[in-house]
């Protein structure tokens, strides 16, 4: 079976690294002509030529914008739909996982958390939709986590942003079938990632990356870490044809770690 999306348009945030720029690389290879968005240029701007150095005569863009305004939304969704004709695929990517103790965290946090998280994905998913809706059809994938479904204490603000990304999914899932349009959520375990390598190197014990990856992997069925080039392989199958009776599903990406399903 071949999996393919030529012919599609995606916008991806959090594209210049980690899950997201995996995510650009499949769909790239798929045959989707993509944009890519994240708030540091020279990040971004490094990712995109990387990726069509790897994929010649591939359509990818960079659009520098911050996503947890509504100004940077607004120019993401433009910029993108100027360069690319129409985007048919949006991915809610970007966004990092904070965490503290609920008395600890102060209205500032919690917004930007909500802004960079659910708004984002609210406003970039209120702006593309009436082109997906006129064409009948779209494909939007939000990517959360595994804490939305099992918070914990010290899991705030992510695991209550995330939990509402889930249901944002649901409503959007519901109202988009009619016309066409499928939601998604993927929900992210524990995936070698950039947010990953950072954690390592904060970490005080001095393990070795490898050491460090077996200890955080104790608590995977699987025995290991997941690989961003699987996760980005999921959301091309969501994405695909081969994904169309897919809808308002929130897949565990984890290796099986999750208590629930």
């Amino acid at each position: 079976m071949q999996i393919r999306l030529d012919g599609r348009a995606a916008l991806i945030t959090g594209g210049s690294k980690g899950l997201g720029r995996a995510m650009a690389e499949a769909f790239v290879e798929a045959g989707a002509s993509v944009a890519i968005v994240a708030r540091r240029p020279a990040e971004l701007e490094a990712a995109r030529d990387a990726i069509a150095a790897r994929f010649q005569g591939a359509r990818i863009v960079a659009i520098p914008a911050d996503v947890s305004t509504a100004e940077g939304c607004a120019r993401a969704a433009a910029e993108a739909q100027a360069a690319l004709g129409q985007v048919d695929i949006l991915v809610n990517n970007a966004g990092t996982s904070q965490r503290g103790a609920f008395l600890e965290l102060d209205d500032a946090l919690w917004q930007a958390d909500l802004d960079l998280k659910l708004f984002a994905a609210i406003r970039l998913t209120r702006a593309l939709w009436p082109g997906m809706q006129a064409r009948r059809w779209g494909r939007v994938i939000n990517v959360l986590s595994t804490q939305a479904k099992t918070p914990g204490p010290g899991g705030a603000p992510t695991a209550v942003t995330r939990a509402a990304g889930m249901a944002l999914t649901k409503v959007l899932a519901h109202e988009g079938a009619p016309h066409g349009i499928l939601v998604n959520g993927l929900m992210v375990g524990i995936i070698e990632s950039d947010q990953w390598v950072r954690r390592h190197a904060t970490d005080p014990r001095g393990l070795t990356w490898e050491e460090w990856k077996a200890d955080a992997a104790k608590g995977v069925p699987l025995g290991r870490l997941g690989k961003a080039e699987e996760f980005a392989a999921l959301a091309v199958f969501l994405c695909s044809e081969q994904g169309g009776y897919v809808n308002g599903t929130a897949i565990n990406v984890d290796g099986g770690r999750s208590p629930v399903t």
